[in-house]
């Protein structure tokens, strides 16, 4: 009976260790299941530069284990570099912009910057609201563009840095006074971008306001999939989900009529390469000297949808933009004159990159029959884009 007892109590004790060495080991499998959840994103910080009255500013590396990482600067929330794998899983630079500091505060055609307080253009430099009419600074032509010289893009954002789960986040925040640059209202905007782990670069643009304004926030990336900044982007493939384009004047302001893109170059419904029709005749592509138009994006009533993509064939990138917006604008680079540096000592040539600015039409708060873009005191304006690669 002893002798039961101590077998049955041996076995107890061999049991109970070997439970604790099982929890132990199971502690230890979490423990790194955990390591690897909180490393399956990263974000660096480093100095970037200062401003001439001062101001320092920071870059932030947000990087996923897929082969992705893009680069963000305190400066105009500007991304400066953005990697993505190609089809033999090459990660490499798919966004044009310079190797330093001071060639951003130079003028340039707003590299991948934060745009405000209203992308794209503004009739004449103004427009009105309840009968008060605000002049802005006029700096294309006749006509305010891109929230004038000093907008969004030239501002110095504060940042915070998060990372949960699989998504590293930056979180900026600008206050833009009240008639800065002509735009009426104290404005605070938040933009906040987030890198997934399925390759997706989300950005949420949020705003209010103290007195009545007009918002239409865009970003700006001039993307070149191929990786080799010296290639035109005309053999790009595109597909707008749009049945009809916003036609513009000779200085690029909207007629106020939207036009059916069947049967003109304007048509992207089906894929088919930017250089396809680029260069037929038109008037359209005549006044925008290529695309440099927008398109009225289908289904506005479903919200966050598909809207667009662009297919580099030789690199095998892919690029799909989902946005809630009513509009994009598809810009091929027509004003790149190879005078701009790229990183490796060459030049950013004609056409060698394109950008897909997600926004309401142009010179909305002149148009009467144009979605609105007026924000009041109480409201908030929010709306998210999100840029996602794959490869085929």
């Amino acid at each position: 009976m002893k002798l039961l007892k101590s077998c049955v109590l041996g076995l107890a004790v061999i049991a109970t260790a070997g439970l604790s060495v099982q929890c132990k080991g199971d502690k230890k499998e979490n423990q790194e299941q955990n390591v690897v959840q909180k490393d399956s994103v990263t974000i660096e910080k480093s100095e970037y530069g200062t401003t001439a009255k001062g101001e320092k500013i920071d870059s932030y590396k947000l990087k996923n284990q897929k082969g992705m990482e893009v680069d963000i600067m305190t400066y105009g929330g500007i991304i400066t570099s953005l990697k993505v794998p190609n089809k033999a899983g090459v990660s490499e630079d798919v966004v044009l912009g310079f190797d330093n500091f001071e060639q951003y505060t130079k003028d340039n055609p707003f590299f991948g910057a934060l745009i405000g307080r209203y992308g794209n253009r503004i009739g004449k430099a103004k427009f009105s609201l309840d009968g008060v009419e605000y002049k802005l600074t006029a700096n294309d032509g006749p006509n305010s563009l891109h929230g004038g010289p000093m907008g969004f893009h030239k501002a110095v954002w504060t940042a915070e840095e998060a990372k949960g789960g699989e998504n590293a986040t930056l979180k900026l925040k600008y206050v833009s006074k009240d008639m800065e640059e002509g735009f009426p209202g104290n404005l605070t905007v938040f933009v906040t971008y987030t890198l997934t782990a399925d390759n997706s670069l989300e950005v949420l643009y949020e705003a209010t306001t103290d007195k009545k304004t007009v918002v239409n926030l865009t970003q700006h990336s001039y993307f070149n999939l191929s990786g080799d900044f010296t290639k035109t982007i005309l053999d790009n493939v595109v597909t707008i989900d749009a049945d009809k384009l916003v036609p513009v004047d000779e200085t690029l302001i909207p007629t106020g009529k939207l036009e059916d893109v069947a049967n003109t170059p304007f048509d992207f419904r089906k894929p088919k390469a930017i250089g396809k029709e680029i260069e037929v005749a038109n008037e359209q592509l005549k006044r925008g000297k290529g695309y440099d138009h927008c398109w009225v994006l289908n289904n506005q009533d479903k919200g966050f949808r598909f809207a667009a993509s662009v297919y580099e064939p030789t690199s095998g990138r892919v690029m799909e933009v989902y946005t809630d917006e009513p509009g994009i604008q598809l810009y091929t680079g027509n004003f790149l004159d190879g005078t701009l540096p790229t990183r490796d000592g060459k030049t950013y040539a004609h056409r060698t990159g394109l950008c897909l600015e997600t926004q309401h039409y142009p010179d909305s708060p002149n148009q009467k029959d144009f979605p609105t873009t007026v924000l009041n005191p109480g409201e908030t304006y929010k709306t998210k884009t999100a840029f996602k690669f794959s490869t085929k």
